[in-house]
């Protein structure tokens, strides 16, 4: 376990650039996020009919829509919403796939065979395919995008745990805890899963991702999030209309999405 654990916390050593400036990226965002929870310059659902499409300035730094809605404030709730499906389809995908994953790598035999040939009839469709499938049974919204995308993204997840499992189940370290009588979950979850960790962390982080663009795909095809909760997605969405006469309104959810993605990506660079 120790051996596991320090070779996790080691990869984060080095002065690879990227990686730096996606956490940078990330932890600025994540600090609009905490920020949001408390207070944004206006009500992100508050409609102006007299501010409508009004152009940067100061009272308003990246301009109204098309209802004359502050667009920062809508961009900040939004980033929230954005991080919040986000993580919670991780939790579940990366949650219960390495739970399966790691049983069917280490016992093998008909619990392996069965949960893997289900697996695959659930990885030969695109997860975001699959997640669609599950949101026109259950409908939108965040909670049904959440569950529909956490289910789609298990199967990725369960087999690479499995795959590492399967590498470290015969090593030396194992052998030694079954000599010394230690229970198979704990050999498993102890002793095997820490050393999984830096290949795990790479596969949340590429999750993450997906999972922003999941979501903001969805919201943007108008199954996401329900108005009138703000969703970066259904903004990009109501601001295609409107490019040549408002494109401020475009550019702020766009960007954020952008800096998101770049972000993930850098950091999972660094583990890959």
């Amino acid at each position: 376990m120790d051996t596991g654990m320090k070779r996790f916390f080691g990869s984060f050593k080095g002065k690879n650039i990227y990686f730096k400036i996606g956490a940078f990226f990330l932890l600025f965002l994540a600090l609009v996020v905490i920020v949001s929870f408390f207070y944004t310059p206006y009500d992100p659902a508050k409609m102006d009919g007299t501010a409508k499409f009004t152009p940067p300035c100061g009272a308003h730094p990246f301009g109204t829509d098309n209802f004359g809605r502050d667009i920062l404030s809508r961009v900040m709730a939004g980033l929230q919403d954005t991080f919040i499906i986000a993580f919670s389809v991780v939790l579940i995908g990366a949650g219960a796939g390495s739970f399966i994953g790691a049983l069917t790598g280490y016992y093998g035999g008909w619990l392996d065979e069965v949960l893997m040939r289900l697996n695959d009839m659930l990885t030969a469709f695109p997860s975001v395919l699959l997640a669609l499938v599950f949101v026109s049974l259950w409908g939108s919204g965040t909670y049904e995008i959440i569950g529909a995308l956490g289910i789609a993204f298990i199967p990725s997840f369960a087999r690479l745990v499995r795959g590492e499992v399967l590498k470290l189940r015969e090593a030396d370290f194992v052998d030694s805890a079954r000599l010394m009588g230690v229970s198979d979950l704990r050999i498993i979850f102890v002793h095997i899963f820490p050393n999984i960790l830096p290949t795990l962390f790479s596969a949340v982080a590429i999750g993450f991702n997906n999972a922003v663009l999941a979501e903001s795909g969805m919201s943007y095809l108008g199954i996401g999030v329900t108005p009138p909760d703000a969703s970066l997605g259904s903004m990009l969405s109501d601001a295609q209309g409107y490019l040549l006469n408002a494109p401020w309104y475009a550019l702020a959810p766009g960007i954020t999405i952008i800096f998101l993605i770049l972000g993930f990506s850098f950091v999972s660079e660094k583990h890959a």
